[in-house]
């Protein structure tokens, strides 16, 4: 299934996209795209209900992030070596762990702010995972179970904030909308293979980003397992998993995001976002 949250910020929908792309609400059977929402028994109930009975959306409303109401948003720093290699920093030898405040989350196509003071506003395409089960102690050869799907998150970054400011990275990875997530969380048994799926970042439409999900240093299980030794991970968290190579960061000499700008990303079988920089 492609879950999504649709309609107007703080006044959400649930519903679903069916196979033949059209959007249909799903209301009538849950509040909430909550992590609730996302175990597997709520899964197992939606996935056999029969798409054409649902209402179909006419238009083209406003997509939000996928999950509401998450305790957390963990992300995996320098996590493709590529990309590490182009920031200056060691391949590290186990997962970064870093935070995004929650209030980071936003659909995919909203407007992006650059925060008062940013001089180094970086654009990130990565690949995220939504946990469904409750997660504590996981064995990498069990954590994928403990997912409910994936979908695209661009890691909005402000690397002044983050590299020049002092202290952990959370600052500079923390302003409202720099969590863009969707457009839909697709449920495992739509991705064959995580690790296998290609993944593109343009700004302006010029190419700053070419990968490919088989390129990360620390597979996808490995993450969720190796962040469920730190702290438990809830239905409806939200991990992201670091990003190729092409960051403005990387490039010679450095560019970054002015307002204007626009971004657009997406990754295979996870849909596209795009988003316009605006002024805070």
């Amino acid at each position: 299934m492609k879950l999504v949250r649709y309609g107007e910020k703080g006044a959400e929908k649930p519903g679903l996209i069916d196979k033949s792309g059209q959007l249909r609400d799903l209301s009538a059977h849950l509040k909430d795209l909550t992590g609730e929402a996302y175990s597997p028994e709520s899964l197992k109930k939606l996935a056999g209900l029969d798409p054409a009975s649902l209402p179909a959306v006419s238009g083209k409303p406003r997509f939000g992030a996928p999950v509401t109401g998450i305790s957390k948003f963990v992300a995996i720093g320098l996590n493709y070596s590529d990309h590490a290699k182009e920031t200056g920093a060691d391949i590290p030898s186990e997962p970064i762990i870093f935070m995004k405040a929650n209030t980071s989350l936003s659909g995919p196509n909203d407007a992006v702010e650059k925060p008062r003071g940013s001089t180094k506003l970086d654009w990130e395409v990565e690949i995220a995972a939504i946990i469904g089960t409750r997660a504590k102690y996981v064995s990498e050869a069990d954590a994928l179970n403990y997912v409910a799907g994936y979908c695209v998150c661009n890691d909005v970054s402000e690397r002044a904030f983050q590299i020049e400011r002092l202290g952990q990275w959370t600052k500079g990875k923390s302003h409202d909308t720099f969590g863009p997530l969707g457009p839909w969380l697709a449920t495992k048994d739509e991705i064959k293979d995580v690790q296998n799926l290609s993944m593109w970042l343009d700004v302006n439409g010029q190419r700053r980003q070419t990968g490919s999900t088989k390129t990360m240093i620390f597979s996808m299980a490995k993450c969720i397992s190796y962040v469920s030794q730190f702290m438990t991970l809830l239905p409806g968290d939200v991990i992201t998993t670091g990003t190729p190579p092409g960051v403005g960061l990387g490039m010679k000499p450095p560019t970054f995001l002015n307002v204007g700008d626009v971004v657009t990303l997406g990754i295979e079988g996870l849909g596209e976002q795009r988003q316009e920089i605006v002024a805070a």
